[in-house]
């Protein structure tokens, strides 16, 4: 019941809001898009330079995976969006999994993190994937023993001050990393800013549909600032009529209306992570648009969010172009020199 009240909050939050915008670049009334220059961080692990560098070390380190051939940034790569360009991830041996690789992309502002929202931190979720057997099988008191006895513990003592390392200090500095990875400076965020320029006519169109609850509706689940309600839906995806379809949501909340739902991801950088959706269904954002305009796939047990949109043909290339509008634009990435 709590969920469903929250859902229909957002709905109504959001579709007040969007009748009191002014589609003018710089207009006080979109300042709520712009997200906070300061990325959220717990108080027991402030952002320091040295924890960020071990964490980028750690997080391309494929010596952190049972078989030593697969490190945090196979299935989260700066190449891919933050994600790894395949429908569904790989783990351990090439095992196909059943979900995407999530973007990293601005997980900092997110609540709750994973498809199913099982891990409430950065903290929390950077360690999840080593020590699951399906995805990087890593022996976690092995890893513990080798970070010791490699170029690692000056490292470690670098960024906390100790000699201790341990899950603590692993998931500490991996999530400080992790922090770093934002996107809050697209053409779209410009023109939030006051920057005329900055959106073409079709883009400011595409802004228009996205946020009018009378036709892409996007806006009650993709909020503002982050693009994302932090929230869980059905969205008919043609998966959940298998025979036996992932459940997400459900196996941690086991509520009617969490059946099939998954968390609704930014869309902040979207072009640069195809294909989309959990499992990795359509691989353009022309498909995306079209899922949701015929209100999805398998009705059954649909978010109450979702429905059937109608929308031109114009205006779902409008939409397309606006989506492109909020990749930030792209700065060289260095990978880090690992310590033996």
């Amino acid at each position: 019941m709590k969920t469903l009240l929250c859902a229909l909050c957002v709905l109504i939050s959001t579709n007040l809001l969007a009748e009191e915008y002014v589609f003018e670049a710089g207009h006080p009334s979109l300042k709520e898009w712009l997200l906070p220059a300061e990325v959220p961080t717990p108080d027991d692990n402030p952002l320091t330079k040295e924890k960020i560098e071990l964490g980028k070390m750690l997080f391309f380190d494929p010596r952190l995976s049972g078989d030593g051939n697969m490190s945090c940034g196979t299935c989260h790569s700066p190449l891919f969006g933050w994600s790894d360009g395949q429908a569904t991830a790989r783990g351990h041996k090439s095992m196909v999994l059943g979900r995407a690789s999530p973007v990293i992309t601005n997980t900092a502002y997110n609540d709750i993190q994973m498809w199913d929202g099982r891990e409430q931190t950065l903290e929390d979720q950077s360690i999840g994937p080593m020590r699951n057997s399906a995805e990087m099988n890593m022996d976690i008191p092995k890893l513990v023993q080798f970070l010791k006895s490699s170029d690692y513990q000056q490292h470690f003592k670098n960024a906390f001050g100790t000699d201790e390392i341990g899950v603590a200090q692993i998931a500490k500095a991996l999530a400080s990393f992790e922090r770093t990875v934002v996107s809050r400076n697209s053409p779209f965020d410009a023109w939030v800013r006051g920057d005329k320029n900055a959106l073409t006519e079709q883009q400011i169109r595409g802004f228009k549909v996205f946020v009018d609850p009378k036709k892409g509706n996007c806006a009650v689940c993709h909020s503002a600032p982050n693009f994302t309600d932090n929230g869980f839906h059905n969205l008919g995806l043609a998966s959940y009529g298998n025979e036996n379809p992932d459940l997400g949501r459900y196996t941690q909340r086991p509520l009617k209306l969490m059946k099939g739902a998954f968390k609704t991801p930014t869309i902040r950088d979207i072009t640069l992570s195809a294909p989309y959706f959990h499992d990795g269904s359509a691989n353009t954002l022309d498909e995306v648009v079209e899922h949701y305009a015929k209100g999805g796939v398998v009705k059954d047990n649909l978010s109450p969010n979702m429905k059937a949109l109608n929308l031109t043909e114009q205006e779902k290339l409008d939409l397309v172009a606006f989506m492109e509008s909020l990749t930030t634009p792209r700065k060289e990435f260095v990978l880090p020199i690992l310590p033996l």
